[in-house]
């Protein structure tokens, strides 16, 4: 399994561990990005119902950038929660 994408500093809330662990393993098995995109999004709704659809996919994209494109662990923008 991979090591945390949080790293040392904890810095990642549960949905958006969730979020950029599932969009890498969809990867991994040969979904194509969109495919993932849009089950990384349900993802993110499961965690926050009370999110639009809109606002699901701004913080998803804006986390898979973040984590799985440019490799960063420092802390994003998003939602509240831990």
């Amino acid at each position: 399994m991979r090591e945390s994408i949080a790293g040392a500093g904890g810095t990642m809330r549960r949905c958006e561990r969730a979020v950029v662990n599932a969009y890498r393993e969809l990867r991994e098995a040969g979904s194509d990005d969109l495919i993932a995109f849009r089950a990384c999004t349900t993802i993110y709704r499961v965690h926050h119902p009370e999110a639009s659809i809109q606002e699901a996919r701004h913080l998803v994209a804006e986390w898979i950038d973040h984590h799985v494109i440019r490799g960063d662990d420092g802390p994003t923008e998003g939602c509240d929660c831990d």
